[in-house]
């Protein structure tokens, strides 16, 4: 999805993938992101920038909290996948609709959207849902099941919300499907890699630093 994304938004930029299973799993397992997982990404993060990234995009929701932190120390921007979408959906309501798969990414979205209404002086409430059942049928293979039980949700959820954001990256087709009109459901992927693209000079530049 980010591979057919860079392609069509920043063509000519190179991209270079870690894909890390073990960092979801254990803070899945867990329940909570560990010290280990924090330590793993920050690694991640520090072979990017010595093969001379210009900008890493963290694409797990669920470790977003660890972001901020481990960007303050790194000398190109780290950027937390949802900050764009974030940002995007405390300026189109009041209330926000939160909905994921697993606890473990409910949270720090939550946080995120908080912390983005403060940043822009709004008033926001937020509605926070998860998807029973529906990340157990992904990692069985069953992706329609997954697929329906999230559409269900959402449904429930848009009835009650201005707008509503989708937690994972996973979960963006979901919004692809939606009807036009109606509430407004939208997904990190493609925001995050169009605020990549509107800004990419800057970056290229060094002169660029995340909101």
């Amino acid at each position: 999805m980010f591979g057919d994304l860079a392609g069509e938004l920043l063509p000519g930029v190179e991209t270079v993938v870690i894909a890390d299973e073990l960092l979801l799993k254990r803070t899945v397992r867990d329940g909570e992101v560990d010290e280990l997982t924090r330590q793993r990404l920050a690694d991640h993060v520090s072979a990017l920038t010595e093969f001379g990234a210009d900008a890493i995009l963290v694409t797990c929701s669920s470790v977003g909290d660890l972001v901020d932190d481990i960007s303050a120390d790194t000398a190109v921007p780290v950027i937390r996948v949802d900050r764009a979408m974030a940002e995007r959906a405390v300026r189109m309501g009041s209330a926000v609709g939160v909905l994921a798969t697993l606890p473990t990414t409910l949270a720090p979205t939550t946080r995120l959207i908080i912390a983005a209404a403060e940043e822009a002086d709004r008033d926001v409430s937020v509605v926070p849902v998860v998807c029973e059942g529906a990340f157990d049928a992904l990692s069985r293979g069953d992706a329609a099941g997954h697929d329906r039980i999230v559409a269900e949700s959402l449904d429930r959820l848009a009835a009650e919300v201005d707008v509503v954001v989708l937690a994972q990256a996973s979960m963006a087709r979901i919004a692809a499907t939606r009807p036009a009109g109606g509430t407004p459901v939208l997904s990190s992927p493609r925001l995050a890699v169009e605020r990549l693209a509107q800004q990419w000079d800057r970056i290229a530049a060094g002169t660029y630093i995340e909101p």
